[in-house]
């Protein structure tokens, strides 16, 4: 018997979590689903080798050229053992050595290569897992491996670029508060004494800078501690499931920003699904997969409803159009390639054409933002400055 964590949700959407123990993975989701339970993860807790490498990183990277390699090795004809054994001797990350070598030491012993996966979840995750399941169940673990490693890379690049999209404008927007605030502390309040010396009535914009001023080196403090109170509700107000169905929603809805992150749900669902259903993964199953990877709460909602309304008799297109998530032209084409039987390639080509709207659009945002920027920043340091020499300018004139 072995230790398994696990987490999972009830009938009501809320989040359980726990330990338990049982023979296997599969027993352990057996025993959850017979309470009625969606399992969400499970993984061992007795393997120290696993637990030594979670400390660790593994990057997406690592995963990818492991499975591009056994790919080859396995369609070669080697068998799995050999395979793991020879990816065991060359991977350069001690991490995600350390993991191959506990999964060829448990298939060594019996186990599967989806069990001994599914014992490093956090590394490969449901979707890989689940896949190589599928890839062991159909014989075609070798043509499964080189989709999964060609789905990652796909998902890799959607990533980084929805990642430099978002980076760059943060970052130079938080060095842009941080130079104001420091001015509006340090700087403004040497010129106080100069316009008292006046005895003249100051530029509504001055008094205003000076006020902020006053109030932001009286209440400095307390105005950081508000911040950091507001952003530990926050985060504790996403973790719930209100909290990020509502904020997830909204991001969705943001300017030029949730076009883009619109843009890549439907790319990163249709992609997972496709790959999914390609590889031999039930329609249910592979529904409920791409729903808990989805990475926002509103689309995992959508899709989850789908499938549920699925096992109801409904087609795909109607519960997913209901969602209001999903651009028409997505559900029509959806709805085409249920009706042609063509279901998986009309997804696939879903996938590209949003693939390529992603990259358009963030190259867009890309040469928009700059510009933008330079022109904020001037404005706020070139108001910053006007209204500090506006009462000197008005003076030297009625001089």
């Amino acid at each position: 018997m072995e230790k398994y964590t696990y987490s999972a949700k009830d009938t009501s959407g809320k989040n359980v979590t726990g330990t338990m123990e049982a023979e296997s993975e599969a027993g352990v989701i057996k025993n959850l689903r017979a309470k009625g339970l969606t399992v969400l993860n499970v993984s061992t807790t007795a393997a120290k080798s696993g637990r030594r490498s979670r400390r660790r990183k593994v990057k997406l990277e690592d995963v990818v050229v492991f499975s591009r390699q056994l790919s080859t090795m396995v369609d070669a004809g080697l068998p799995i053992l050999q395979g793991l054994e020879i990816m065991q001797e060359q991977i350069e990350n001690p991490a995600f050595r350390d993991v191959i070598t506990d999964i060829k030491q448990q298939v060594e012993g019996g186990k599967s290569l989806s069990e001994a996966m599914s014992k490093h979840m956090k590394i490969f995750g449901t979707l890989y897992v689940n896949m190589v399941k599928a890839g062991e169940a159909s014989g075609m673990l070798d043509e499964i491996l080189d989709r999964v490693s060609s789905y990652l890379e796909k998902m890799n690049v959607l990533k980084r670029k929805v990642k430099s999209a978002m980076v760059y404008p943060i970052s130079v927007t938080c060095i842009a508060i941080v130079i104001t605030t420091g001015l509006i502390i340090k700087v403004i309040p040497t010129f106080r004494d100069i316009f008292d010396s006046f005895d003249a009535e100051l530029p509504a914009i001055t008094l205003f800078l000076l006020a902020l001023s006053d109030f932001l080196n009286a209440y400095l403090l307390w105005v950081i501690l508000g911040l950091i109170i507001f952003s530990f509700l926050f985060v504790r107000y996403k973790k719930t499931e209100a909290g990020a169905l509502y904020l997830d929603g909204l991001a969705l809805k943001l300017p030029i920003f949730g076009v883009i992150l619109r843009k890549v749900a439907v790319s990163k669902f249709t992609r997972t699904l496709s790959t999914l259903t390609k590889s031999g993964v039930n329609i249910l199953e592979a529904l409920e997969i791409t729903a808990h990877t989805s990475g926002n709460k509103l689309v995992e909602k959508v899709v989850l409803d789908t499938r549920t309304s699925i096992k109801e008799g409904e087609s795909i297109a109607v519960p997913l159009a209901r969602g209001g998530v999903f651009p028409p032209m997505v559900i029509r084409m959806i709805s085409v390639g249920e009706q042609t039987g063509a279901l998986e390639e009309m997804l696939g080509k879903i996938s590209d054409f949003y693939d390529d709207e992603v990259d358009a659009a963030v190259t867009a945002l890309t040469s928009l933002i700059e510009p933008l920027l330079i022109s904020f920043l001037g404005i706020v340091i070139g108001g910053i400055v006007i209204a500090m020499f506006l009462p000197i300018f008005q003076l030297s004139t009625i001089v």
